[in-house]
């Protein structure tokens, strides 16, 4: 047989097309000649594929060989093709039986000796290789991550020579089963330790019972950070198919999925970050910080030394839940389910409207810090609270604060009702939050009024409402109240946060 068809997959973000590697040897003076739009770390593969044949005493053909990676329009990218044109080379050439592939793909970077690299972005592969009911054949090193797609025959293997030994029926290669799950690491940080700022635990907690955008604004060490950090451990465990999405990005990222397997994210990237690192992007579109936090939480400190067009770019994938980055030749489509959480001072110096130390701004530096914040991104931030400085006897006070479990099961409960719903209350809109908030006559005409009072936009009218209707669910009522209403509208008072 002097034509062979191999099945392997590309890798184009969290996508996984599928790539037929076709391999034809023709009489003629002998060559290579390699097409299918393979950039150039497919185009090296040649060298390595011979090299690995023959140390691995294998026969390579000297005929003409024609190497197409169709289909021809889709960009292939990396070493993963080495293992497919490999073996289609082995077909091709008779020392391997065609039929020993059916039902199979495979991917793999080699080594000049045969060994068999790991790859990046094995994860999304092995779930599109489970839809189309194949086996798929990885180095060891992405076996486990492979296995976690579930129902799918993950075959591992360390060397090529182990691969042929398979497919010649010598030595099968054992399907590998994904390890338990990994004991618990060590708990994360609890509510427990945080002393007072009663009113930034209360924001805290509504912001994980309804997955709402939130802001701290207070002076240096009065604990927006400490509270920020404290945020995943009262949100919900993720699903598994939630924790499939957040290794599927990790995997694409060439992060560790391992160590952080059913964690919700928290990144909390540095000031300094570029558009293209918080939003993803490059040459070759990677997953940014918005999207390695998806499910989990963004935590931005310092909000307004970040660059007004880095935090401008947020604003769509804040809306839409995702990010879609086009290229001239290609695009990418990541998800950006993230919950933001940001802490700021009140000015450059922190200290404007704290009475323990006076604040050294001018009018102006105080206006030019604060106006880094587009009004159209303070919209999208549910949550606006103050953190004061804590007076002395509660920063010393032995008393703790309620831990973290206890405020996850009212978050749970809260989170039930959201449930029944189709979603999050972050992400009600239009008729359905109308319906679920329900207000009577009175209450419409008196926010109305309000509205008109403090000139809040539409966007953040429709903000007060899901903040309301979570503050509901936490008090276990099926209405928002007057007194959840003023509340919720309280939380949209930045201004008033910022006055010296």
């Amino acid at each position: 047989m002097t034509l062979a068809i191999i099945h392997t997959r590309a890798g184009l973000g969290l996508e996984a097309p599928e790539v037929l590697v076709e391999v034809h040897l023709a009489n003629g003076l002998p060559g290579i000649t390699l097409v299918g739009l393979p950039e150039a770390a497919v185009k090296e593969s040649r060298e390595r594929v011979r090299s690995a044949l023959v140390n691995a005493g294998f026969d390579f053909p000297l005929r003409r060989i024609t190497l197409n990676l169709a289909p021809a329009d889709l960009p292939k990218e990396g070493g993963r093709f080495d293992l497919p044109i490999a073996l289609g080379l082995l077909v091709a050439s008779g020392q391997v039986p065609p039929e020993a592939l059916d039902g199979v793909e495979c991917a793999g970077e080699l080594a000049l000796d045969g060994r068999l690299r790991p790859l990046s972005g094995v994860l999304p592969m092995a779930m599109a290789t489970r839809q189309a009911r194949r086996r798929l054949i990885v180095p060891r090193a992405n076996a486990d991550e492979a296995a976690l797609a579930g129902d799918l025959e993950v075959l591992p293997a360390d060397h090529l020579l182990e691969v042929v030994a398979h497919l010649l029926g010598q030595t099968p290669l054992l399907p590998h089963r994904a390890p338990g799950p990994a004991p618990a690491s060590e708990p994360g940080p609890d509510l427990v330790d945080v002393r007072g700022q009663h009113q930034a635990r209360r924001a805290l907690e509504v912001a994980a019972a309804g997955g709402h955008n939130l802001l701290f604004a207070g002076p240096p060490g009065t604990g927006k950070t400490m509270l920020a950090s404290r945020l995943p451990g009262i949100l919900p465990p993720l699903t598994e198919q939630e924790a499939l999405e957040v290794a599927a990005i990790r995997s694409v990222s060439g992060l560790s999925h391992v160590a952080q397997w059913g964690v919700r994210p928290f990144r909390s990237p540095h000031h300094t970050a570029s558009a293209v690192a918080l939003v993803g992007g490059g040459s070759k579109p990677r997953p940014g910080e918005i999207s390695l936090a998806h499910r989990g939480v963004l935590f931005l400190d310092e909000l307004p030394e970040f660059s007004r067009h880095v935090l401008e770019v947020m604003r769509e994938p804040m809306e839409s839940g995702q990010i879609h980055i086009a290229r001239a030749n290609h695009e990418r489509r990541f998800p950006a389910g993230f919950q933001l959480v940001a802490a700021m001072n009140p000015c450059p110096c922190g200290h404007l409207g704290d009475p323990r130390r006076p604040c050294h701004c001018t009018a102006a530096q105080i206006q030019r810090y604060q106006s880094r914040l587009s009004g159209p991104l303070l919209d999208r931030i549910d949550l606006q609270v103050e953190v004061p400085a804590l007076a002395p006897e509660q920063l010393t006070s032995r008393e703790p604060g309620e831990p973290s479990a206890v405020v996850r099961e009212r978050v749970l409960a809260a989170r039930a009702k959201q449930a029944t719903r189709g979603g999050l209350n972050a992400r009600l809109s239009g008729r359905a939050l109308e319906e679920a908030c329900g207000l009577e006559a009175a209450d419409r005409a008196w926010l109305a009024g309000v509205l008109e009072r403090l000139r809040l936009s539409a966007r953040a009218y429709h903000r007060v409402l899901r903040v309301a209707l979570t503050l509901a669910d936490l008090a276990g009522e099926a209405r928002p109240r007057r007194d959840q209403l003023i509340e919720a509208i309280g939380y949209r008072q930045l201004d008033r946060l910022l006055k010296g």
